[in-house]
């Protein structure tokens, strides 16, 4: 309904009440026109939810994740520090409803600066355009923002000093769902220190956010036997994100 031509000819004789019941009219009509999908509000293109915050007054989440990776970028907290080449803090869309955390950088990552831009980034990268998604729609970081030498298992006491950057990361995205690649991840993120197999096909939850536990990349290309069952989690991935059905 037209909130202006719903107005009596004795309500527009009054000027201040005029403004006054068309204030109150529009105010409802907006209201009116607030659907929900899924977890988000969805208006009309170019209209704001009444009392809404306005936009330039939102947190710059890209500026707030520069903000962090440069006063961390220069970590020497634990000797990974001294033998790295580059940190890697990690790259994508700063308000990412997807987060994919991995591991720890390896050699291609460490040379470069950016996660997953090895063989099994290169893989990941397809495995995420396979669900109808584009790598730069998501977000991709590790436990570690640093090399561990020969790829060694990341030690308890690196994880204790870099976990807290990542957790940083994931406040300021604050992203719908998170996939944890590889066992080593999901028992960060969930406190855990069970096997790939008791993690995967279950919905966790990191601090509200769900959680689904997949294999690594890096384990695909080893053995091409875990495809199958990765792109069963891909494909929950997908649904528990949209709905979608692939």
């Amino acid at each position: 309904m037209d909130p202006v031509a719903a107005q009596s000819p004795s309500e527009v004789s009054d000027p201040a009440g005029e403004r006054d019941l068309l204030r109150a009219q529009v105010r409802r009509y907006l209201d009116d026109l607030v659907t929900f999908e899924g977890r988000r509000l969805i208006l009309p293109e170019g209209v704001e939810r009444p009392g809404a915050t306005p936009a330039a007054a939102a947190p710059d989440r890209a500026a707030r994740l520069e903000a962090l990776r440069q006063s961390i970028c220069e970590c020497t907290a634990c000797p990974l520090g001294q033998t790295r080449h580059r940190f890697v803090f990690g790259a994508g869309n700063p308000e990412a409803d997807i987060v994919f955390v991995g591991e720890a950088p390896g050699a291609d990552e460490d040379r470069q600066g950016e996660p997953f831009i090895g063989a099994a980034g290169q893989l990941l990268t397809r495995i995420i355009e396979a669900i109808q998604l584009r790598r730069e729609d998501v977000f991709i970081c590790n436990v570690l923002k640093c090399r561990p030498p020969n790829n060694r298992d990341p030690l308890d006491s690196e994880v204790a000093t870099c976990e807290p950057y990542l957790q940083q990361q994931l406040e300021i995205i604050q992203p719908r769902l998170i996939c944890a690649l590889g066992r080593f991840a999901g028992n960060c993120l969930l406190k855990r220190k069970g096997s790939l197999s008791s993690l995967r096909g279950q919905l966790h939850d990191y601090r509200g956010i769900p959680v689904i536990v997949t294999y690594h990349p890096a384990a695909l290309l080893h053995d091409g036997k875990y495809k199958r069952a990765t792109w069963e989690d891909m494909k929950w991935l997908r649904r528990e994100y949209d709905g979608t059905e692939l």
